[in-house]
């Protein structure tokens, strides 16, 4: 449920100056999945790029798509399915014009589709950057048909110029609140309802805003520090009659902080998304906002959580912060002490102020208009959950996040975060009672890049990923990689659960301790079947062990003890390795993993080998036949088959006198030292052949002089057509006689 008179919306804030971490955190995930193994839809459009907006309407089993000059309308159940498409493309002379601006026509002078709502009637509000003169319109899906009703209208203020400028919009009751910048340079961001509303309302004055976006007029600084800021407006607000007349009169900003570590500067915010059980009141509803550093000499991010009641009592109870003249030039904002108007200023319309008779905005005096004019910003800063992050990890830039509610097995509720990053990657991680806790990260685009949209269906189940290349779609639950019991409980995934009857992990089975990890009820894993390895002596001896989860650790066993590591007997992360392995090696080995949880630690047989030393060569053939398994019988096998054939070939060439026998040679050497010209054969006929003059028809040789193979097709074009046939098989005939 929305609340009822409140509207609270982050801003999205570029990064600035530097951070230092005093000792940064690693969280490692239990375990990493490539593209290739990803199990995810993909979509992209040829020549389509920046598929960076989202609409889920669940209504009609779709997802809205807004890339660069089209809109896409995919398949609900499987993106890969598109259903329909528009095009929005700019005309040559928007191109141009922009082009004349100094804008890059071939990426900045296009329409980069950034607003996509839908509307109480059921249509689509949709906006693009438009060449930098923004545009919306409206859009309706019907009979598998993606339609713009060519309804432009004036974008300015509700859609960025610049399409790589971060914004932030939302649709309330038929209401686009948007904050983004107001003219083509981007030197004017404003906080705007629109236009869906009778009232269109802005903030423009310097006190609201300045680039980028918001600076600490509250920190005495040399230099301009950016934070972050919360800000809240009333859904009702109508401007006031003659203070502030289309303008806020409940605008409220507070600075939101998340401590990351001991960083003297602030973390800037970059997303935010908003869970609420829709068992309980709107006021319990939670906001999970991502956090990063203010320059590149650090590569933490952060996640933190906040209540919307926490937010909405400063607010309502804290004090306000107001400007002190210092000196001359030098404004100074700090906490004010004085009276506060009544009623209160920025508050919305209660039932108090009704009894007062002030039934709209229009209606408030005017001291408490001035006040709230003068004074927008909060004393108190908004503290998250704890007063600090239930996430930290370092490593890829965190870039947007969704969160889901579960009910696990175990019967409690567990809040699962979906966060996307720098690098094409989503890490599904959850907080278990201060425990940060990452199950897996799975690369959803390859080659690696950010993700920019991040979308949850509870429909489906399912989460939709978008990047400038294109659109990921994959299922919240991946429980089919655990293939074993304990592999299902260790990775302590709220989704699954080993089913003890079908012996798989599923979702939601009985065998389930997330909290703690503890699998002592699971049954006993199958044994492990040993695999034999023959080394020579004097060589190296490896075998290979991969662990099941990257927060486990492998060590071996020879003969049931455990195996020292030395100069010459190495463990690696894949596996064993024994330099100048003799004799004394051979053995039965064994490669355990144990993985540690809050419950205990585990241990189970990832692999086992049995070792055997070859110091005979004579050894190898019964020995290898044994050990190398089927694979190289098989090889074997095929080597054999083609030893039979090339022997049968030369047989058949020899046969044929293609290839000449030893003692042919010899006799053939003696007939051609005792034979004249004039007794011919094949001696006298190349003879006759060398001589020059010319030659016959039918007295040409089979085989071209050319020619130094004996091929029988080539010799067969190179004779005439006048050729008696007799000659040719003579030449045969001889050629075998010799």
């Amino acid at each position: 449920m929305h609340p009822p008179l409140a509207l609270c919306v982050f801003w999205l804030l570029p990064l600035a100056l530097t951070l230092e971490e005093d000792s940064p955190l690693d969280c490692v995930p239990r375990r990493y999945v490539p593209s290739h193994r990803a199990n995810a839809h993909l979509f992209h459009e040829e020549g389509v790029f920046n598929y960076s907006t989202m609409l889920l309407r669940e209504d009609l089993d779709l997802l809205l798509l807004g890339a660069r000059e089209a809109v896409y309308a995919l398949d609900l159940k499987d993106i890969t399915k598109k259903l329909a498409s528009v095009k929005w493309e700019v005309t040559q002379q928007q191109r141009d014009e922009c082009r004349n601006k100094g804008k890059d026509p071939e990426t900045e002078c296009m329409n980069y589709i950034r607003i996509l709502h839908q509307t109480e009637d059921n249509r689509m509000y949709v906006c693009g950057t438009n060449a930098f003169d923004p545009e919306c319109d409206y859009m309706s899906y019907a009979n598998g048909k993606l339609t713009l009703e060519k309804k432009a209208e004036d974008g300015k203020g509700k859609c960025p110029f610049d399409p790589f400028q971060r914004y932030a919009s939302i649709m309330v009751e038929n209401n686009l609140f948007s904050a983004t910048s107001m003219n083509f340079w981007a030197l004017n961001p404003c906080w705007r309802a629109a236009p869906l509303s009778p009232y269109a309302l802005s903030s423009r004055a310097p006190g609201f805003m300045s680039p980028p976006f918001e600076s600490a007029v509250e920190c005495d600084c040399y230099n301009k520090l950016v934070v972050s800021r919360v800000a809240r407006v009333c859904k009702g607000d109508l401007g006031g009659l003659r203070t502030l007349q289309k303008k806020w009169t409940s605008f409220l900003k507070a600075r939101i902080d998340c401590p990351v570590l001991e960083s003297q500067l602030p973390y800037i915010i970059q997303d935010t998304y908003r869970l609420c059980d829709p068992q309980q009141h709107w006021k319990n509803c939670l906001f999970y906002a991502i956090f990063t550093p203010q320059s590149d000499t650090s590569d933490l991010s952060a996640v933190c959580a906040y209540r919307v009641s926490d937010i909405s009592k400063v607010f309502a109870e804290g004090k306000y912060k107001t400007p002190v003249p210092v000196e001359t030039s030098f404004v100074k904002w700090v906490m004010y002490s004085g009276d506060v108007p009544v009623p209160r200023p920025g508050a919305c319309i209660d039932n108090e102020a009704r009894k007062a008779g002030i039934n709209q905005t229009l209606d408030l005096p005017d001291r408490t208009l001035q006040f709230i004019k003068d004074r927008p910003l909060m004393d108190q800063a908004i503290q998250p959950i704890g007063e600090k992050p239930v996430l930290v990890r370092r490593g890829a830039t965190f870039t947007r996040i969704i969160v889901n509610q579960v009910q696990a097995a175990d019967g409690e509720k567990y809040h699962v975060m979906f966060i996307g990053t720098e690098e094409g990657t989503m890490l599904k991680a959850v907080n278990y009672d201060d425990e940060m806790f990452i199950i897996e990260e799975v690369q959803l685009f390859q080659p690696p890049e950010p993700i920019k949209t991040l979308k949850f269906s509870h429909v489906t189940g399912q989460l939709y990923a978008g990047s400038d290349s294109g659109a990921a779609q994959i299922p919240l639950a991946s429980c089919w990689r655990s293939l074993s019991c304990m592999d299902c409980v260790l990775a302590r995934d709220p989704y699954c659960g080993w089913d003890k009857a079908d012996g798989k992990c599923v979702v939601l089975s009985d065998v389930k301790s997330v909290k703690q990890g503890d699998a002592s009820l699971c049954p006993d894993a199958d044994p492990v079947k040993p695999m034999n390895r023959s080394f020579w002596h004097g060589g190296n001896l490896n075998l290979r062990c991969l662990p099941p989860s990257n927060l486990a650790k492998t060590s071996w066993e020879r003969a049931g003890r455990p195996l020292t590591p030395s100069a010459r007997i190495q463990v690696l992360q894949d596996g064993l390795l024994i330099l100048n392995a003799t004799e004394s090696d051979s053995g039965r080995y064994r490669c355990l993993s144990v993985e540690l949880s809050k419950a205990d630690q585990y241990t189970s047989t990832v692999a086992e080998y049995q070792a055997t030393a070859l110091s005979d060569p004579g050894d190898t053939g019964s020995t290898q036949a044994q050990t190398e398994g089927p694979s190289v019988a098989g090889l074997q096998v095929v080597v054999g088959l083609l030893v039979v054939s090339l022997l049968a070939l030369l047989a058949w060439n020899f046969y044929k006198g293609h290839l000449p026998l030893p003692w042919n040679c010899r006799k053939k050497n003696t007939e051609q030292s005792q034979e004249t010209p004039e007794q011919g054969g094949l001696n006298s006929r190349v003879t006759n052949q060398d001589a020059p003059g010319p030659v016959p028809a039918e007295g040409k040789p089979l085989v071209s002089g050319t020619n130094n193979g004996r091929n029988n097709h080539t010799g067969g074009e190179a004779a005439g057509e006048n050729e008696d046939p007799k000659d040719s098989l003579q030449y045969i005939d001889d050629e075998n006689e010799n």
